[in-house]
């Protein structure tokens, strides 16, 4: 199976045709090619294929974390995939559209050097509406701003939201207080989250720029996360604890992100090609 690895601020991932596996193999080839010991190594794999029905998009994006589950998005792995589409000469001029679970997004391609391309995504409006986020608390919340998610008898001030993938903030005063992995793989496998659920701890360092960890639902801890940075805004945005253009400090490098007036989260970051080869499935 030819394939290629590219990361976006070290969330990697391996891109390959979809057409190169079979339905039935893609959880158990997701696992074993993910695997950093016995694979290539990587926090995900991406199918990719040609949009051949009409609707908008050039191109369609499949999500497989490295546990071998789907996920209806990943804003890292957008960029990553356009950046091998752009290397490749698959996509020309400088935007594509690319289809994905969670809908259509677009990507403008705004700067190249060498193995790194830098795209402007837009990655569409977050959804704050109870009923359509994968989210079951067991009484009746006025809010998903700020309400109480108790984890092992503590309680925990959370904001839930879904960039058309389930996510849960949380505010933190500093991230070496607390083992903040352990408590992201509770929260992760939470009974209110039925499908499982992505979850950032943040750090305000001013009105413009938030520190954020992330632990990713199938992937565990990632050094960045797209989807999670804009969630991360939105829970910053709406707690009232930033402006709503933002730079993101993850642990990989910094996002910059706008929730502009549209509604919509505009992202900026780059993704870079490391290598191609080919997986003996």
């Amino acid at each position: 199976m030819r394939f290629s690895k590219l990361e976006g601020l070290g969330n990697d991932f391996i891109v390959a045709s979809a057409q190169s596996v079979r339905e039935e193999d893609i959880s158990g080839i997701s696992r074993r090619i993910c695997d950093r010991q016995f694979g290539v190594g990587a926090d995900g794999l991406l199918l990719v294929e040609k949009e051949v029905a009409s609707g908008g998009a050039d191109f369609r994006m499949r999500v497989f974390n490295s546990d071998g589950g789907e996920a209806e998005l990943s804003g890292n792995g957008l960029r990553c995939l356009a950046a091998y589409l752009f290397a490749e000469r698959l996509a020309g001029g400088s935007e594509v559209h690319i289809r994905t679970l969670a809908g259509v997004k677009r990507l403008k391609l705004t700067g190249v050097s060498g193995p790194e391309y830098w795209f402007e995504v837009d990655m569409g409006e977050p959804i704050l509406e109870k009923s359509r986020i994968a989210f079951q608390p067991e009484s009746e919340l006025d809010s998903l701003i700020g309400c109480e998610l108790p984890v092992e008898g503590k309680q925990y001030r959370v904001t839930v939201s879904s960039m058309g993938n389930p996510h849960c903030s949380l505010f933190v005063d500093a991230f070496d207080a607390f083992d903040w992995e352990q408590l992201g793989s509770r929260i992760e496998r939470h009974p209110f989250f039925p499908r499982r659920t992505n979850v950032e701890f943040i750090r305000i360092l001013n009105r413009h720029e938030i520190q954020v960890r992330f632990w990713e639902r199938g992937a565990g801890r990632t050094l960045s996360s797209g989807t999670g940075s804009c969630a991360a805004t939105v829970a910053s945005v709406l707690n009232g604890c930033t402006e709503r253009r933002l730079t993101i400090e993850t642990l990989g490098g910094k996002l910059e992100i706008e929730w502009d007036n549209a509604n919509r989260l505009q992202l900026k970051g780059p993704a870079r090609l490391i290598c191609s080869g080919e997986y003996r499935v």
